[in-house]
């Protein structure tokens, strides 16, 4: 049997299991390192196989390197937290790095635009306001600057520990925006990371 759908890796099972029940099931974000020849990525997949783990998302590197020469891989999972140190050691028996294994904290996402006299009025200060809440932060940040006295737009990839804790970050950021003057575009509704 082959399971598919949005959050799932097509993985076959022998028939025996219930892939919807893992009861110590938790977020948990993976950092590798993979050579950079072909089979490494299937390789590390198959301990996240072994153990019906359920693949959330999967950011591989190919066009950058690690000072190590390697091929950084991001992995976010939902399995049994007592699989991980299971996981980590078959990773390190096929020669596969893992430099982060853990609770993957920021479940929800959103993305806003800011537009206005963005630099001028302290960058740094509307990002510390959101990372200092404990649970948000600004993970992804772009800056574009037409010209030296023309209003700036960035745009900013927030994440946050949960749904309320999402509306928490943009309704700082509303607060922030007045504050400063600045226009914050909202998304039409919160993704799931």
């Amino acid at each position: 049997m082959l399971i598919k759908n949005s959050t799932q890796a097509l993985f076959p099972l022998n028939g025996t299991e219930d892939p919807g029940i893992m009861r110590n099931a938790m977020r948990l974000s993976m950092d590798l390192e993979l050579q950079d020849i072909p089979g490494q990525l299937m390789l590390a997949l198959q301990p996240l196989r072994d153990s019906k783990a359920n693949i959330i998302s999967v950011v591989h590197h190919r066009d950058r390197k690690t000072p190590r020469g390697m091929i950084p891989v991001r992995f976010v999972v939902e399995m049994d937290r007592s699989r991980l140190e299971t996981v980590k050691k078959q990773l390190a028996d096929s020669g596969i790095s893992v430099v982060r294994a853990g609770e993957d904290r920021f479940i929800e996402a959103i993305s806003v635009v800011l537009v206005g006299h963005i630099l001028d009025s302290d960058l740094g200060d509307t990002v510390k306001r959101i990372d200092s809440t404990g649970f948000a932060e600004v993970m992804d940040l772009s800056l574009t600057m037409p010209g030296v006295d023309e209003p700036s737009s960035a745009y900013l990839r927030i994440r946050a520990t949960g749904k309320a804790e999402i509306q928490k970050a943009l309704t700082i950021l509303r607060e922030v925006g007045s504050e400063k003057k600045l226009l914050v575009i909202e998304p039409i509704e919160a993704e799931a990371v």
